[in-house]
C-alpha cells in the first residue's frame, strides 16, 4: 500500500483524535502533566513539557467541533467508497 494524501490525512485524523479523547485525571495527572503545573517565572522559555501540554489543550479546545464533522464526513466516505 502507498503512503497517499489520503492516508496523510487519516493518520492525521486518527492522531487528533487521540489526543482530544486523553481524560485528564485518569492519563495526563498520573504523567505529571496538568494545567495547574504552568508555573514559570518571567522571561524563562517554556520547556519542552509544558510546551507539549499546551499543545495538548490547545488541540483539545480548538478541534474538538470540527472533528466531529471530520469524522462524519470521512466514516461517510469510507461507507461510500469502501
Amino acid at each position: 500500500m502507498a503512503i497517499s494524501l489520503w492516508n496523510l490525512l487519516e493518520a492525521s485524523m486518527l492522531v487528533l483524535n487521540a489526543v482530544c479523547i486523553l481524560h485528564e485525571e485518569r492519563f495526563l495527572a498520573k504523567m505529571g502533566w496538568k494545567t495547574s503545573q504552568q508555573v514559570q517565572g518571567f522571561g524563562e522559555a517554556p520547556s519542552a513539557k509544558t510546551q507539549m501540554i499546551t499543545l495538548i489543550y490547545s488541540i483539545r479546545t480548538v478541534m474538538r467541533f470540527p472533528l466531529i464533522f471530520i469524522n462524519i464526513l470521512i466514516i461517510v466516505i469510507k461507507l461510500l467508497l469502501g
